[in-house]
């Protein structure tokens, strides 16, 4: 004769097996039932407390418990589950060798997301004579010292490989003095020409067409984070604010 306890054993296994299918079918679901309450409760708290900052996205971090806020144009709060409390400042992962800056690479995201809105044909771009190894891209002020320094290393980065694509920066702002020369740089027959004279100090004609991508350049470097010229954007979205020599780049870029 069976035991009791052999004849429980197919009906505990088979409950196993349910609760397990049951565990697969409802974790995502309460995953996003989850954070479908927590959106719900930082808006709320948000629009209580200062309705004038702007969420664009509500996402789980790399914490339990925390959600990662994204507002304006790409910061990132770290809200508790309720709304009632956020941190401020980058997350960091530990791990073997170092630290990862988490929110740098969300930004390096964004940032090469929305420098592919700009068309390389709107760029004044110095490409090599083969195929490019790398592509940087580089906000630019004909005015700024470091940026008439680095313009003589483009020929070093072009015969390296490296494709130079130039966005315009007036530091000064649209419709300074500034603007008018680089616009005049944009709108001229042959703009690498005129680029390249314009930072040997050379002074050209006013020329200033409409349209002209200045304003869309100078915006969209204020939006991925440029604070002054040069900046470069690698293709990875990391950027590099500042001058480098050509030897110091090929190095970055890991093709010398």
């Amino acid at each position: 004769m069976r035991s009791t306890t052999d004849l429980c054993k197919p009906i505990y296994h088979s409950l196993l097996a349910a609760i397990a299918l049951l565990a697969l079918v409802s974790t995502p679901a309460f995953a996003d039932a989850t954070l479908a309450n927590a959106e719900r409760a930082i808006r709320a708290a948000l629009a209580e407390s200062r309705p004038d900052i702007n969420i664009t996205s509500v996402k789980p971090s790399e914490i339990e418990g925390l959600y990662a806020v994204a507002i304006g144009e790409g910061s990132t709060l770290y809200f508790s589950h309720s709304g009632g409390h956020f941190i401020l400042g980058d997350l960091f992962r530990v791990k073997q060798g170092g630290l990862v800056n988490v929110d740098d690479l969300r930004r390096n995201d964004r940032r090469s997301e929305q420098m592919n809105s700009i068309k390389t044909e709107d760029m004044i771009v110095f490409s090599p004579a083969s195929k490019p190894k790398a592509v940087i891209s580089i906000f630019t002020d004909v005015d700024c010292f470091y940026c008439q320094k680095l313009h003589r290393e483009v020929p070093a980065l072009n015969q390296m490989g490296v494709e130079v694509r130039y966005l315009a920066y007036p530091r000064a702002g649209i419709g300074s003095d500034s603007y008018k020369k680089i616009a005049t740089a944009w709108c001229a027959d042959d703009p690498k020409d005129a680029i390249t004279r314009l930072k040997n100090r050379e002074t050209l004609v006013e020329n200033v067409c409409v349209p002209n991508p200045v304003a869309d350049h100078f915006m969209l470097g204020q939006q991925v984070g440029v604070r002054g010229t040069p900046a470069m954007v690698l293709e990875s979205g990391e950027m590099l604010p500042g001058y480098m020599s050509a030897l110091e780049l090929g190095r970055r870029l890991g093709i010398n």
